[in-house]
């Protein structure tokens, strides 16, 4: 799994450590950001879901509609998600046995 560190803006805050990448096995771009300092979760985490996020450009999109901008994100980050995504993941133990994805 690739995880770059990049900068989230949004109207109310600025997350300086949030988290991009790809993740093989759900076949999906992800974003995390705005650690709530009591639980050490993130308050945005989109790209859960499997294939949610299937392309870098629908991630952002996601990310803009939250109201969100991302900053530092580099060519080299890019192409590193996109060489992780482009190799093909071997199939989940869920979708072997043919059990729902969603």
């Amino acid at each position: 799994m690739s995880r770059h560190w990049i900068t989230v803006r949004a109207p109310k805050a600025t997350g300086t450590q949030a988290t991009i990448g790809y993740d093989p096995p759900l076949r999906t771009y992800f974003l995390q950001a705005f650690e709530d300092p009591e639980t050490d979760e993130p308050n945005l985490w989109i790209g859960t879901r499997p294939e949610e996020f299937p392309d870098l450009a629908g991630l952002i999109a996601a990310a803009r509609a939250e109201g969100c901008v991302l900053d530092g994100l580099t060519d080299e980050d890019i192409d590193d998600m996109a060489r992780e995504a482009a190799t093909p993941s071997p199939s989940s133990l869920v979708e072997r046995c043919g059990w729902p994805l969603r």
